[in-house]
């Protein structure tokens, strides 16, 4: 298939354009670069462009003869969600609804959307399944949410075909190194633990040691990110074959601490991460962990990769040979 996958030169979005590649697939990047990076496109062309430019995205599909979609291109800081909602509004929400108006009015009608499990906000009972209520706390995971609703709407009225992936803790790189994380700012727990395992002075700050967890430390679900990649091209699958029509969860259902996190970092990489703790951030749960029985009985898709210890070895290839 002719896939548009937007934020396609993104962390999760060059992942999965090379799993789709692998997968016989031909995949075209749209994205405005703004996050993203141009080195990351490797698997197919790049066409630059904003998701709320309807006539570039309309010459974009008609060029590439494009008959499905993955969409990526979000704003997904959470603190800066809360700092700037209307950013988040402005682009994860009214952006996207333009991108979905271009779509239907293209007439394709398979669409892979890349959500979260912050549409859960603070979870009633654990492990999380999608019977849960969707509460989010922060402006991001409002955006996301708000736009299942949507997709829900297009099903039911004009025969959208989607399936919304809500991701755990993304994680990890490319085994082969030829794509992995490099954001800017980096927010995420395991690139800042090797960063802070290098050379330098730099030190990792973790928010809160004081939870009710075996070691006082935050628990959260990794997932790697090539697992990822593998459920969305199992997802588009499922809209080839049949409407699926429905948000599944993508998490290993094992929790890992920050502690543990630091630890195998420092197992990695031979030094322990320089850290220093700090006040618990308002809103962060002690413990999120996925249950994904879901995915696996509607894509066949279970996690290989996800172990903490294979995660980190992969980051900490490419961290070495990207950021060093």
């Amino acid at each position: 298939m002719n896939v548009l996958v937007t934020g396609g030169a993104g962390y999760i979005g060059s992942h999965t354009c090379k799993a789709l590649a692998l997968a016989g697939h031909n995949p075209v990047t749209y994205d405005n670069l703004c996050m993203g990076h141009e080195w990351a496109v490797k698997w197919g062309p790049l066409e630059v462009g904003d998701i709320s430019n309807q006539t570039r995205l309309r010459h974009v599909i008609n060029k590439h003869k494009i008959d499905s979609f993955m969409h990526f291109a979000a704003f997904a800081y959470v603190g800066e969600s809360m700092i700037a909602p209307s950013k988040y509004f402005v682009n994860n929400i009214a952006g996207t609804t333009i991108l979905l108006d271009e779509i239907i009015n293209s007439g394709i009608n398979k669409f892979v959307f890349s959500s979260t499990c912050a549409t859960y906000g603070i979870p009633s009972s654990l492990p999380i399944d999608e019977t849960l209520p969707a509460n989010p706390v922060n402006p991001y995971g409002q955006s996301k949410l708000s736009i299942e609703a949507q997709l829900r709407w297009l099903g039911d009225l004009v025969g959208l075909r989607w399936i919304a992936l809500r991701y755990f803790n993304a994680a990890g790189a490319d085994s082969a190194g030829e794509v992995g994380e490099a954001h800017d700012p980096e927010t995420h727990l395991i690139p800042l633990a090797l960063k802070a395992a290098a050379p330098g002075d730099f030190y990792l700050s973790v928010y809160g040691n004081d939870y009710p967890t075996d070691d006082g430390t935050a628990i959260r679900d990794y997932i790697h990110v090539e697992d990822l990649a593998c459920a969305h091209v199992k997802a588009l699958g499922a809209l080839i074959d049949h409407p699926v029509n429905d948000f599944l969860n993508l998490g290993t259902g094992v929790g890992v601490s920050v502690q543990q996190v630091i630890n195998t970092v420092a197992a990695v990489t031979g030094y322990m991460p320089r850290h220093q703790f700090s006040p618990r951030r308002p809103g962060d749960p002690p413990e999120l962990v996925a249950n994904s029985t879901k995915a696996k009985r509607v894509l066949g898709w279970a996690p290989s990769k996800s172990t903490i210890d294979v995660i980190v070895a992969d980051a900490w290839q490419w961290y070495k040979k990207s950021i060093l």
